[in-house]
């Protein structure tokens, strides 16, 4: 996540979009009275700052109650404790209403605010190979079938949106033409940009590189569906569709 008072915007980094490829790219460009929150693992030339102080942990206790069946894990009762008692007032995959929460109506309101999303079958291949690989995954048999036993989803919404399901950011970039827009949002915040991040930190981390589609053939097809209504909000806020064209 990013504040930046220099360059006057806010990134809500959400999952599986290449977040964290952005954040790298823009923090070449912010202050040094920017809030830049910790990458995990560090990444060469990026470095947080600012992002320590002291909070009420309220709005996230809120927000966990709010999307407790949306398995929202990007807040967690443990993270709380932890985040509280060692004074991490912003982190990576911090929701946009508890950014709002903390600082002054006046930033917030007159701040250009953008995230990334990603078609969610797509998104949940990634997600998997992201599972498979962590640190919490060390055997290589974990299955895609145990994956969606679990469901554990990578759902972003919750990330950019109220407690009434209203978008809290002015745009959300598609993952799917995302050079495109980054285009367009830095050409609005005057940042420069040639068409590449040149950050790719994580991609080595999905083995299959086969489109969404062919990835959930045969035995996979029958999650097509419970990806459908699982993330039936993202789809309906999105436009995003299931296409088994190649």
């Amino acid at each position: 996540m990013i504040i930046s008072h220099k360059n006057k915007f806010i990134f809500i980094k959400t999952r599986k979009t290449a977040g964290t490829s952005i954040e790298v790219y823009l923090s070449k460009f912010c202050g040094e009275e920017d809030i830049l929150t910790p990458l995990n693992p560090k990444v060469e030339g990026h470095e947080p700052i600012n992002y320590q102080g002291a909070f009420s942990p309220l709005p996230e206790l809120r927000f966990l109650l709010q999307h407790y069946n949306d398995k929202a894990r990007t807040v967690s009762l443990h993270d709380i404790k932890h985040r509280f008692f060692i004074n991490n007032k912003y982190y990576g995959h911090i929701p946009a209403i508890i950014v709002k929460s903390r600082i002054p109506k006046k930033i917030w309101n007159s701040y250009y605010k953008f995230c990334v999303e990603r078609n969610p079958w797509d998104k949940t291949i990634s997600h998997y190979y992201w599972f498979k690989k962590s640190k919490r995954r060390k055997n290589d048999s974990y299955s895609f079938n145990q994956y969606m036993s679990e469901k554990k989803f990578c759902l972003n919404y919750p990330m950019y949106t109220d407690y009434n399901g209203e978008t809290l950011v002015d745009f959300v970039i598609k993952y799917e033409s995302l050079y495109s827009d980054l285009a367009n949002v830095f050409d609005k915040l005057g940042i420069p940009f040639e068409g590449s991040l040149n950050v790719r930190e994580k991609a080595n981390r999905r083995e299959d590189r086969r489109r969404y589609s062919e990835f959930f053939s045969g035995e996979n097809s029958k999650y097509i569906d419970v990806i459908s209504k699982v993330f039936e909000k993202e789809i309906l806020m999105h436009g995003y569709k299931y296409e088994k064209k190649t």
